[in-house]
């Protein structure tokens, strides 16, 4: 049957079937990042948020509700590429965040995520490592790689785009090398290993997901009850003043690049489970999907102001925006130019916000 034969019979294709989710996702999560830097009242604001929250949820419920049999394998295809995109970009965003409130940069993250999956399943293949051990050392390399950039900053007095920038650099030779420029195979030999990110704990959701959810609220309590989440906003809004407060800024700063590895690390275990491989060319560019996501939601590049649940509001937009632009098979580089934008409509938004409160803008 021709596909002019099916449209006469009333049957949709499948495109437009993409096209009309993802078209309403991005206008819902455009809606919910709006209520939240227009300035409402916190109430108010939330409460906006949580309706777009339900009303995303009850489309994608109602997706698989109103799908015959048939039509499910359509429907997986719809919602898991943005899922697995939203789990890396909002990992990764997370650690992000906590460094631009502090006022710093890490453009490190993408590279990064790919050199520790690769050191990862080297030493997994080489030393026999179980699931558990070979998780324990991927988060224990990422924390690593992030401290080696809180060193460069804090005690070579590097400025944190220069470090990290040339980290980034960096991390991605030793990749290539270490990898023989070519990915590593290893999953199917570490038993439990694709389950990190494709198994259910919870019936329906996959664990990649899970993994997503646990991190941000984690992260949340971080930022928002503990020292270290005192002290970053602290830094970030005036870095002097916290020094001579008697803060020791130089160990915080190591320790919020060292949380950022550690959130780059779980990135990089949970695309190796999801891509059955260690791939050392494919961090490039996450880095500034996830500073996107980041400045998308609401944290500012001056420093002193940010919240997890923004990131991950932000995370969405940005999964949502890339997968859809995929859909409609629109050339790679024209998908780099409309990634620019969103990053610049971002960084203008934050502008805007600032003025809005009274802040002066540099």
């Amino acid at each position: 049957m021709t596909s002019m034969e099916a449209t006469a019979e009333g049957q949709q294709h499948p495109i437009s079937i993409y096209l009309k989710i993802w078209i309403l996702l991005f206008v819902l999560s455009t809606l919910s990042y709006l209520v939240d830097v227009m300035g409402f009242e916190s109430y108010l604001r939330w409460g906006l948020i949580l309706i777009f929250m339900f009303l995303k949820a009850g489309f994608i419920v109602a997706i698989f509700m109103h799908m015959a049999w048939e039509r499910l394998a359509l429907a997986y295809a719809i919602l898991c590429p943005p899922l697995c995109l939203l789990v890396l970009i909002g990992l990764m965003a997370i650690g992000v965040t906590f460094v631009i409130i502090t006022g710093g940069i890490d453009l490190s993250v993408g590279t990064s995520m790919a050199l520790v999956g690769v050191i990862t399943g080297k030493t997994v293949m080489a030393m026999n490592l179980n699931v558990w051990s070979g998780i324990l050392l991927g988060l224990i390399v990422g924390t690593i790689l992030g401290a080696i950039n809180g060193v460069l900053i804090t005690v070579l007095k590097l400025p944190p785009f220069i470090a990290t920038l040339a980290t980034m650099k960096g991390a991605q030779g030793l990749a290539l090398i270490t990898s023989d420029l070519k990915p590593i195979l290893f999953t199917t030999d570490v038993k439990g290993w694709d389950s990190i990110a494709q198994g259910n704990i919870i019936p329906n959701l996959p664990n990649a997901v899970l993994i997503l959810l646990v991190a941000a609220v984690v992260a949340s309590i971080i930022l928002n009850k503990t020292v270290l989440g005192r002290y970053t906003f602290a830094i970030g809004s005036n870095t002097e003043a916290t020094k001579l407060s008697g803060v020791k800024v130089n160990r915080w700063l190591i320790a919020v690049y060292a949380l950022c590895g550690f959130f780059v690390g779980l990135s990089a275990i949970v695309m190796t489970s999801r891509l059955g491989s260690a791939q050392p060319d494919l961090g490039l560019g996450y880095e500034l999907e996830a500073i996107a996501a980041v400045i998308i939601g609401g944290t500012s590049l001056l420093g002193g102001k940010g919240t997890i649940s923004g990131t991950i509001i932000g995370a969405l937009i940005m999964s949502v925006l890339i997968n859809g632009l995929r859909i409609l098979e629109l050339q790679q580089e024209w998908q780099y130019v409309v990634v620019g934008a969103v990053i610049l409509l971002a960084v203008y938004g934050d502008n805007v916000r600032r003025r809005r409160a009274g802040e002066t803008t540099h």
